[in-house]
């Protein structure tokens, strides 16, 4: 079967990745390892996708900035094709992510011109993918539409994707988010949806399971060590997880959201494509940085 072309809205911008030496000394210094690499949920996932073989278009919003071209060089030389807006007033998305010693994250975004990604930069029919190939996939990242200045885009993504009859995926991102937005209207936001792709605790800030599959038609949720779980109305299958090191959380949903779908849009079935996502994740976890090397 030929890999169906996925097109990915989401942020876009640069990471900051801290690692202190040791404790940190607060209101003092910490001696600490820093690293400046590309970043942003729609980029990272987008990355993933083009290496493993898929067809990619990203579609977002960079400042008129170094920034900004860094990212549309980094990620045009990964095979991703850029369908991106230039914001001439805001800069280019930038995250502070503080890692601590088992490699889990604390992050401080600011998320520059991605808060002003607008409806008119969505026109979906016009990315030149073939009309007569094979049906596209839309995949769109939560923080879209979690901040207000960028929500209409998100939805307005998904209508036009139900409009031309592509498939779609959403990955909540955030519990604290949804908990902020309530579960009910992050939920009417994605309602109808193919598949939901959350972590364990975007789970239980949704309601669980039986929440979600009344707006979702699939779940697919993502356990950390302990793997992931595909469920339907008519399915309910898991795949266990290997034995990493956590050097850096940032990044693996994006990743597992990439392995997945790459692997289910060439036609692969719904174990196979769960055990392509935990590889990619757990891929991601073992490096610093949230993109393949």
């Amino acid at each position: 079967m030929t890999a169906r072309p996925v097109v990915v809205v989401g942020d876009v911008g640069l990471d900051v990745i801290t690692r202190p030496t040791g404790e940190i000394q607060w209101h003092s210094d910490t001696p600490s390892a820093v690293t400046l690499v590309p970043g942003g949920a729609g980029g990272n996932s987008a990355s993933w996708l083009a290496g493993l073989g898929a067809s990619v278009t990203l579609v977002a919003r960079v400042g008129a900035d170094a920034a900004g071209s860094t990212c549309r060089r980094e990620l045009e030389g990964s095979g991703v094709t850029c369908a991106f807006a230039v914001d001439p007033t805001l800069p280019t998305c930038m995250v502070v992510i503080l890692l601590d010693a088992h490699g889990d994250r604390t992050m401080f975004p600011d998320r520059g011109a991605n808060k002003a990604f607008s409806v008119d930069d969505v026109d979906l029919a016009s990315l030149g993918l073939p009309a007569d190939g094979p049906r596209p996939h839309l995949h769109l990242s939560g923080y879209v539409l979690f901040d207000a200045g960028s929500r209409a885009a998100g939805l307005e993504s998904l209508r036009q994707a139900r409009e031309l009859g592509w498939s779609t995926s959403v990955d909540p991102q955030s519990p604290a988010l949804i908990e902020r937005e309530g579960a009910g209207t992050f939920l009417s936001w994605v309602s109808g949806v193919d598949l939901l792709l959350p972590n364990e605790s975007e789970v239980a800030a949704l309601g669980g399971m039986g929440k979600i599959l009344e707006h979702a038609s699939e779940v697919v949720a993502t356990y950390g060590a302990a793997g992931a779980r595909w469920v339907g109305h008519s399915v309910d299958v898991s795949t266990e997880a290997p034995h990493v090191e956590n050097v850096d959380a940032t990044g693996c949903g994006d990743a597992f959201n990439a392995g997945l779908l790459s692997a289910w849009l060439r036609g692969e079935d719904r174990a196979s494509a769960l055990r392509s996502g935990v590889a990619a994740g757990s891929a991601a976890a073992a490096r610093v940085g949230a993109r393949p090397s």
